[in-house]
């Protein structure tokens, strides 16, 4: 029997927590899942074959990056981001739009899209939904991100409303668009993206007009922007719980360990940031205990592993004093151990994550997660 373009089944839940699987024709997604981020076609400081043996069954591609460098239309000349970049599983891709709002000068937002110039080389770009749904059906994305605005959780209420209802128009001129690509979009899927920063009536309205328009997934945009956790998990109380219960649901952008404990926690089930994989560059690696700078002078001379727990190349051949050269050294291999060393941290994190609500005991997995890592 052929995989389907996209199914997604609850095989389980706890509470809120929920675990299941996305099928897709390029493969399967076990979620909770967490998505390495391959921002310019890469996962920095690993192979994809690496990043594959770390746990991860889809990795994430960045829409404006690419769009600039090396172009849209170049990788699909090329065969597309999966053949371009050698990873033969799911991709999704991000819209552009946050990194348009994030990195870019003198943009100019419209009703028709918004216009910036390129952080590179200060060339003028105009990305409308149309054209995002464009770039991604260029390379071959097998979930399809709708275009959207992401103002900041602070910014006052009625800048945010003007923003959401904006980027609920927008997601039904990326719905007509991406159903326009009619090979590509036979084989993908598209994720509408729920907005409104903090505000429960504002989230409702979004969640409303998505569902009106009808996704294979619904994403949690807004958030991971500055608001803190206690305040991103005070709207996962409620958010989650909008979108309907038979598609998966994706917080964007997030997070650390304990954000993806407690986002499962109240329904969420899929994940991507940079933070391992950046963290790892920058000597630091996650374990079970907290996270710990190698940086540190006291690992000089410390024979002991990262983290004993853990399977990969880091923790089973080296040692911390290693690890701690290697970084104030500034070699290379020091970033490509740490980089495979959180990645495949968090992958196992999930897997626990995954095994413990069809096991019925989540509480207590986040609760004894809690003790260790976070020391409460």
């Amino acid at each position: 029997m052929s995989a389907p373009r996209f199914e997604f089944s609850v095989h389980a839940t706890d509470g809120k927590a929920r675990t299941g699987l996305i099928r897709m024709q390029r493969g399967e997604i076990r979620t909770p899942a967490f998505m390495p981020v391959g921002t310019a076609a890469t996962v920095k400081a690993m192979k994809p074959e690496t990043v594959r043996a770390t746990g991860a069954d889809i990795l994430l591609g960045n829409t404006y990056h690419l769009m600039l460098r090396p172009g849209a239309e170049r990788v699909a000349k090329l065969g597309g981001l999966h053949r371009f970049m050698n990873w033969d599983r799911p991709i999704l891709t991000d819209s552009g739009g946050y990194q348009v709002m994030s990195l870019s000068d003198l943009r100019k937002i419209t009703e028709d899209g918004v216009t910036f110039k390129s952080h590179l080389d200060g060339s003028r770009h105009l990305l409308t939904p149309e054209r995002s749904m464009e770039i991604q059906r260029l390379l071959g994305s097998d979930i399809v991100m709708a275009f959207d605005e992401c103002p900041r959780a602070d910014a006052p209420r009625e800048v945010i409303e003007k923003s959401m209802r904006m980027s609920m128009r927008w997601a039904a001129r990326s719905r007509a668009g991406f159903d326009s690509g009619e090979e590509h979009a036979s084989r993908a899927a598209l994720f509408g993206i729920q907005q409104g920063a903090l505000d429960e009536a504002l989230r409702r309205e979004s969640a409303e007009a998505l569902r009106e328009i009808g996704f294979d997934g619904y994403a949690i945009g807004g958030l991971a922007v500055g608001e803190g956790q206690e305040a991103m998990f005070a709207t996962l109380d409620f958010a989650p719980d909008m979108l309907p219960p038979d598609r998966p649901r994706y917080l964007m952008g997030v997070g650390k360990p304990d954000d993806l404990v407690g986002a499962v926690e109240r329904g969420v089930d899929m994940f991507d940031c940079v933070l391992p994989s950046r963290s790892g560059r920058n000597g630091q690696g996650f374990t079970w205990h907290g996270p710990v700078n190698l940086r540190n002078a006291r690992h000089a001379e410390d024979p002991a592993p990262l983290d004993a727990r853990c399977p990969c190349d880091a923790c089973t051949k080296y040692s911390r004093a290693y690890l701690h050269h290697l970084i104030k050294s500034g070699e290379i291999l020091g970033a490509m151990l740490l980089t495979e060393h959180n990645l495949t941290f968090y992958q196992q994190l999930m897997a626990f994550i995954r095994a413990a609500i069809a096991d019925e005991r989540y509480s207590s997995f986040a609760a004894e997660f809690r003790r260790e890592y976070l020391g409460r």
